[in-house]
């Protein structure tokens, strides 16, 4: 299943990302604003469980969460999009994966794990603000999955046609959430319009 997330403020937020000229501060700022935006959607069906709260007049039922939440970033550009999550769910575990592409092959390249135990039993949120080919992210599902995860999420921020197919093929149970589905890849893998290379982009790097 995929989502493209439709707000007002998520679309003038998602214009600053695209244009050239959003120096990296503010790139970085208007990043961790889309990413609470998509997260707020993509927490939308956490289970809850009953409790029970004192207010200052008298006891009543209140909620919390009925399950753990993991979020994994794909290192780097992934970073940008945590912030946005545990600004929700300040108890989310937080794991990492480091995964780069190829320039050849346009093929992931794994470098770095390091996976909180608890994934098996979770809802597992896996962010990237790129979905391009889809290497980078059914790699990441892959490997989750092996870890023990069952409920996965992939939240990016931009995504391309041929990325949603990859994963959706190799990954028919993990739902996409995105703020946009753009027209395609280039002939160097690079999302069109797209937004440029969101890792540099968030450190300064370009």
């Amino acid at each position: 299943m995929l989502t493209v997330v439709d707000h007002p403020l998520l679309k003038r937020a998602l214009s600053t990302l695209r244009d050239r000229e959003t120096p990296y501060g503010a790139f970085r700022q208007t990043l961790s604003d889309v990413s609470a935006i998509l997260a707020y959607e993509s927490l939308r069906t956490l289970p809850v469980e009953e409790t029970r709260v004192q207010t200052p007049l008298e006891e009543t039922t209140g909620y919390r969460l009925a399950r753990e939440v993991v979020l994994i970033p794909v290192l780097r550009a992934g970073l940008g999009l945590v912030d946005g999550f545990v600004r929700f769910v300040p108890e989310a575990r937080v794991g990492h994966l480091g995964m780069y592409r190829d320039e050849q092959s346009h093929q992931p390249v794994d470098y770095y794990s390091n996976v909180p135990a608890q994934v098996a039993d979770a809802r597992v949120f896996v962010v990237d603000p790129m979905l391009a080919t889809g290497g980078s992210a059914s790699g990441a599902v892959n490997h989750l999955k092996s870890r023990g995860a069952k409920d996965l999420t992939f939240v990016c921020v931009v995504a391309a046609p041929e990325g949603v197919a990859r994963l959706h093929a190799y990954h028919p149970d993990v739902p996409i959430v995105t703020a946009a589905l753009d027209r395609e890849l280039d002939g160097d893998a690079f999302i069109r319009p797209g937004l440029g290379d969101a890792g540099d982009r968030i450190f300064g790097t370009t």
